[in-house]
């Protein structure tokens, strides 16, 4: 590994410059990586290109958000393990510090409050929902590349839509494609099982939708549990460990703790978080930190965003290069990229049930149309968070109209 343009930093100024990146975060993991990697491999040299992607495809493989684990990766080269902590904090504070904040103006002063509040959240919610049915498409579209992972991909979606769990769903969709890969007829065999699994569960719970029943469960204002510290840490451990092909993929297994499960949060209200993250510099998975608020108050956000971190950083700081090898083993591989075309299958499923909670009026389904039309076809570095101001002035001109 050739680590001779790395320069040694002082801690201080290290820190400053990923606190500076975290501060110009915007556009989600595809610009946070293109400025990474145009400061410090384009115009410092601190690697070589090649070195550069290489380092890259091992995060995108693991679980976590790739930019933070290539913060955390370059701080480490700096100033070793240390310099990696204060690179990774550096790159998460601007987006935490301003989440926890937007976190406690929603819950101290009620910005979903009934008119302009209302008619606002309601259209940005919508605009979410936009953003999720885009990034299931580009998270399909690079992972789904061959007739067994679709075919993985929709049989996970059936599961999550059933309510089955998914640390079943996820160790059978890699143990599938493994099978698949390697040509046995195991994995034909684990398919026609997994669908006359699926048609049994639906048929014994009277074909009850679990995913989406959960969004009518709870009623917003609702008295809702507080989770405890260590409740709400294990949650985030969980998603942390969980998030493989980009921070998209944390969204069932929050939504699984939060609204089906932990019951601490209602659909309309994880839909108004991730209408938050998108608005800040930093990756989407910053909403966690609001996930948090919400269960547990200000220890709360703490505690579930430390949780969801610390993969990220535990991964690089503590085994980078035994990963690094285990990664490229064929076999691991395989079952990886089994994982992932569940994890998109679990993102299809939960995005259903938010479309329903969503998109609940022609205004939301106009809102949603126009969303979804200016993510497909613009590729523009801020096109996220202007596509979420938009749906704010729409929920503003609304309420006007309305009221």
């Amino acid at each position: 590994m050739n680590r001779a343009a790395v320069p040694t930093e002082s801690l201080a100024r290290l820190f400053l410059r990923f606190l500076k990146f975290g501060s110009l975060a915007w556009g989600g993991p595809v610009a946070q990586i293109a400025m990474i990697r145009q400061e410090l491999v384009d115009e410092e040299k601190w690697v070589t290109s090649e070195h550069f992607d290489r380092v890259l495809a091992v995060y995108q493989v693991l679980p976590g958000p790739e930019a933070h684990e290539l913060c955390v990766y370059f701080g480490m080269l700096s100033r070793g393990r240390v310099g990696g902590i204060l690179a990774g904090l550096g790159f998460m504070l601007p987006g935490f510090i301003l989440m926890f904040l937007l976190s406690w103006l929603y819950v101290r002063f009620g910005l979903k409050a009934d008119g302009a509040g209302g008619a606002v959240f309601a259209a940005v919610q919508a605009a979410v929902a936009a953003l999720i049915v885009r990034a299931v498409h580009r998270i399909g579209g690079h992972a789904l590349t061959d007739r067994w992972l679709w075919t993985i991909a929709i049989l996970a979606t059936a599961a999550q839509i059933l309510g089955v769990h998914f640390g079943v769903t996820l160790i059978a969709a890699g143990v599938v494609y493994l099978l698949a890969r390697q040509r046995t007829r195991l994995a034909a065999i684990l398919i026609v099982a997994c669908i006359i699994g699926l048609a049994v569960w639906a048929a014994s719970r009277g074909f009850e939708v679990a995913a989406l029943a959960s969004s009518a469960d709870i009623r917003e204002g609702a008295a809702q549990e507080q989770r405890s510290l260590w409740q709400l840490f294990i949650s985030g451990l969980k998603a942390g460990m969980l998030t493989f092909g980009g921070a998209y993929t944390v969204i069932p297994f929050l939504q699984n703790d939060a609204v089906t499960e932990g019951a601490w949060m209602s659909n309309s209200q994880f839909l108004d978080g991730l209408a938050l993250s998108g608005l800040l510099p930093a990756p989407l998975i910053i909403f966690a930190t609001f996930v948090g608020y919400l269960g547990g108050g200000a220890l709360g956000a703490v505690v579930l965003t430390v949780g969801i971190f610390l993969p990220a950083f535990v991964f690089t700081l503590a085994a980078h290069e035994p990963l690094e090898r285990l990664v490229h083993q064929p076999r691991v591989r395989l079952f990886l990229e089994g994982v992932t075309a569940g994890v998109v299958g679990l993102i299809a499923g939960t995005t259903i049930a938010l479309l329903i909670v969503s998109i609940v009026s022609v205004p939301a389904a106009v809102v949603f149309a126009l969303a979804l039309g200016a993510l497909f076809y613009s590729s523009a570095k801020l096109v996220v968070p202007l596509v979420i101001a938009g749906a704010i002035a729409i929920g503003f001109v609304l309420a006007m109209l309305t009221g």
